[in-house]
């Protein structure tokens, strides 16, 4: 009977199905609505705000949308659109704005032919609901039918129902709000990194202004953005920024619409060996590319070999050239916009349309291939550009057979330098690659050699930003390294294959530990990235200063931790400045860098493509001036650990 008793306590039945109501889905996972909790998520919840607008642009009645930081970091954000429906809304019996800020998948994008909205980005109808559940408090204001109204809420909740408070001569809604410090983790606004999202809708949307103020300083810092040339002032502003030197004046642009379904493309070449593509579906972006992304890479393609061949840019004997190759040194921006746009999740990272692969792909075919008929020098400008890369491809496969020859008869294909640990089950292993032998030699001495691979580097390493992969096979500086992780580089990349899942860089807390850490996160960024995408590359952190009083021995990571530390440990202390790794013995370096239970490390995340991509050309590329600004305007950040 104590048996039945017992299982009876423990059946699941349906008292143990929590039914969440409301908002509150929102605010007990929150991560599932806006990524995280983080400053990723912070700013996701201006974007939501600001989609609706952009909503109201795509339809045709919104020319004008104002973001403003006020001081307490409270958002607030106005358009000059119809204003959102304060009308009863039939099903809800309450007003149509009330169930846009309070119920989730509630909006105006549901409907087909009869919604509020032919295009739109929000389809999942979230937005303004999940920025209400997760703000301490929210204000909307609406202008409409010569009226103001006014709701307010308080952590997704109505404090009271929809109140006219006056008139009005103009149309458009404002939404003011402060995020809730019980859902974030961090509730300052980054300026920049509204400034840059904030720009690309301004490029996506020709002719629509978006003005950015920030009113925490002394002084308000604004800027209005609005660009007539759209997505080809984008693709120029790119160039400029980077200052890159581009192969042909001209921004090639098309524009295409079959059906609901409007394509836009724009693409200029340049004399770097990257390519950057960019591609958007109403507006959103999609880093993950999709069948617009598709149908124009294999266009692009097409036509090259298609208008090569008949031209005699390639010949009979000549075969076709790749999909790299057509794509060296190319900036193109691919916006769609269509009435049923199918996202793959919430993260909207991928468009899944496949009528649109066909629309894109059609448009640049015959639109490009009548563009280089019209302009012959810069077909001959691209072609050569393409061929070349085509032979360094050619090249580049030669010397990686020949690398494999020549490892297949070695008797053994890890470097010599490098001091393997016992254990073999990736997921438990880490690598360090260290600056240095006089480094390395601490750090084999020091480290825990059952987990911990030690590779010591000796000089300056490839500048990978200047060279082609043909460059880096052989390269006495990048190959070992390449060994010593097993998943290949370029095309032969396979992540699986990978030895070690954590990839440390270690290089001395100096102007020169600085290049190396660029140069080898240079390398994996163009040659690796999925690496960097796996989170599997980390900086490590050796200390600044050492700090010792007695017995008592600290260590600061930076200037301003060991003012503190030394203020705290009071008269008599003794602070000394390591000048590199070599100078800390193996016990010295274990404890303070190596040692997981409290090392200081920074994973290296790739948070925006075309951020880290812009980065890593003003780093590591020919200009020197953009190089300088870039340095002085970020060197407070130089202490990544902060």
């Amino acid at each position: 009977m104590a048996e039945n008793e017992n299982r009876i306590e423990h059946e699941y039945g349906g008292s143990q199905i929590e039914v969440l109501e409301g908002l509150e889905p929102v605010r007990k996972r929150p991560g599932m609505y806006i990524g995280s909790t983080g400053p990723k998520g912070l700013h996701h919840l201006v974007y939501e705000i600001v989609d609706n607008s952009i909503d109201e642009a795509l339809a045709g009645y919104c020319n004008h949308i104002e973001v403003t930081i006020k001081k307490g970091d409270i958002i607030e954000v106005t358009d000059n659109g119809r204003g959102i429906p304060v009308g009863i809304q039939p099903k809800m019996g309450i007003p149509a704005v009330t169930v846009v800020f309070t119920v989730l998948h509630a909006g105006g994008k549901f409907g087909g032919e009869n919604s509020g909205y032919k295009v739109s980005g929000g389809l999942h109808g979230v937005g303004a609901s999940v920025v209400n559940a997760l703000s301490e408090w929210l204000t909307v204001r609406v202008r409409t039918g010569g009226e103001e109204y006014e709701q307010t809420f308080h952590r997704g909740k109505e404090d009271g129902p929809l109140k006219k408070i006056g008139t009005a001569e103009t149309t458009g809604t404002t939404v003011t709000f402060k995020p809730d410090p019980e859902m974030f983790e961090e509730l300052v606004f980054d300026y920049d990194t509204l400034l840059v999202r904030l720009r690309e809708e301004a490029f996506l949307n020709a002719g629509v202004r978006i003005t950015l103020t920030d009113e925490r300083g002394e002084e308000p810092v604004v800027n209005s953005m609005c660009y007539e040339g759209g997505i080809r002032s984008f693709v120029d502003h790119i160039h400029r920024r980077r200052q890159l030197e581009v192969i042909h004046p001209e921004v090639i642009y098309f524009k295409g619409q079959q059906g609901d379904i409007i394509a836009e493309v724009a693409l200029q070449y340049n004399s770097s060996y990257n390519e950057l593509i960019l591609s958007f579906a109403n507006n959103v972006n999609t880093p993950d590319g999709g069948t617009h992304e598709e149908g124009f890479k294999n266009a692009l393609t097409r036509v090259f070999n298609d208008f090569g061949r008949e031209k005699g840019y390639l010949k009979e004997k000549d075969d076709n050239l790749s999909g790299s190759d057509v794509r060296e040194g190319l900036t193109a921006v691919i916006s769609v916009k269509l009435t049923e746009a199918q996202f793959e999740g919430q993260t909207k990272a991928k468009l899944g349309n496949t009528e649109v692969r066909g629309l894109v792909s059609g448009l640049v075919y015959e639109k490009l291939k009548e563009y280089f008929e019209e302009n012959p020098a810069v077909a001959k400008a691209v072609f050569e550009k393409a061929t070349q890369a085509a032979r360094a491809r050619e090249a580049a496969k030669k010397a990686r057979e020949l690398v494999r020859r020549k490892s297949a008869l070695e008797t053994s294909r890890m470097p010599g330098k490098l001091a393997d640990c016992r254990e073999k089950d990736p997921s438990k292993t880490e690598i360090y690659i260290v600056e240095g032998d006089s480094a390395g030699g601490s750090a084999k001495m020091g480290r825990d050699s059952n987990i911990q691979a030690i590779l010591p580097l000796w000089g300056k390493m490839l500048n990978v930003e200047k060279a082609r992969l043909d460059k880096v096979y052989g390269n006495e500086k990048m190959m070992p390294v390449v060994t010593a992780l097993g998943c290949g580089i370029g095309e032969d990349f396979d992540l699986s294959k990978l030895r070690y899942h954590k990839v440390f860089i270690m290089a001395d807390a100096d102007v020169d530990g600085s290049h190396i850490c660029t140069l080898m996160l240079t390398f994996f960024f163009r040659f690796m990235r999925p690496l960097i995408e796996g989170g599997h590359v980390y900086i490590a952190q050796p200390p600044l200063f050492k700090l010792a009083k007695g017995q008592q021995v600290k260590y600061a990571y930076n200037e301003a931790e060991m003012s503190k530390m030394s203020a705290e440990m009071g008269q008599g202390v003794k602070v000394s400045r390591y000048k590199g790794l070599g100078e800390m013995n193996p016990e010295q370096l274990w404890e303070t860098t190596m040692n997981p239970e409290n090392r200081v490390i920074v994973q290296i995340s790739i948070e925006d493509a075309e951020r880290a991509d812009e980065t890593f050309t003003i780093l590591m590329g020919d200009k020197v001036e953009p190089r300088r600004e870039f340095i002085e305007k970020n060197a407070q950040y130089a202490n990544l650990d902060i």
